[in-house]
């Protein structure tokens, strides 16, 4: 949890009233950050950051691959329709039906990063594109590369479970339960 401490006492004269401010501070506990790099191995200076103490993180985490295997239903679902239909000459070197799963592939894109972005936080998918191009196994591939946390944020689950049954559970009498 976080703690709160006094920062800073500041006094300030208001028409003829003394005025007093006081100042906290939340202390940040069980942040994790990750930093990333790119291909090269060079930091690009931007970071993932996740709050270990999230209750709702792994339920996040959950929605993600939900969504995700929604959106390749979508996808499959889409090209088999685009692929009954009869094909012909688009205006330059796509045909139409081309042209239709490539608008259809960059729906899928947009809703895979939605999709991941549930976890990884706002604009976390584009944290990891670091420039690039969302492509079809993104989500395969920073799936991969979360893994290691995982046992982190289950390990973390575990704890808060143990806090609350600590604090509220049935070996505490009733008149505790409050505290």
């Amino acid at each position: 949890m976080a703690d709160v401490t006094q920062k800073n006492k500041k006094t300030i004269k208001k028409t003829n009233k003394v005025v007093e401010e006081n100042f906290i501070q939340l202390k940040k506990s069980d942040i994790l950050k990750i930093r990333i790099k790119d291909e090269n191995g060079k930091d690009t200076g931007e970071h993932l950051e996740f709050d270990l103490e999230d209750i709702s993180l792994p339920l996040k985490l959950n929605q993600c691959d939900i969504e995700h295997k929604k959106n390749l239903e979508y996808i499959r679902n889409q090209f088999l329709i685009i692929d009954k239909k009869q094909d012909s000459k688009g205006k330059y070197i796509l045909s139409k039906n081309e042209e239709e799963k490539i608008k259809v592939m960059n729906e899928f894109y947009k809703r895979e990063m939605k999709a991941l972005d549930l976890f990884l936080g706002k604009d976390g998918t584009k944290k990891l594109l670091n420039g690039r191009e969302p492509y079809f196994s993104m989500y395969d591939e920073f799936a991969e590369i979360i893994e290691p946390i995982l046992p982190l944020l289950k390990k973390n689950s575990d704890n808060i479970k143990n806090k609350i049954m600590n604090k509220y559970g049935k070996k505490q009498e009733e008149k505790n339960v409050l505290k």
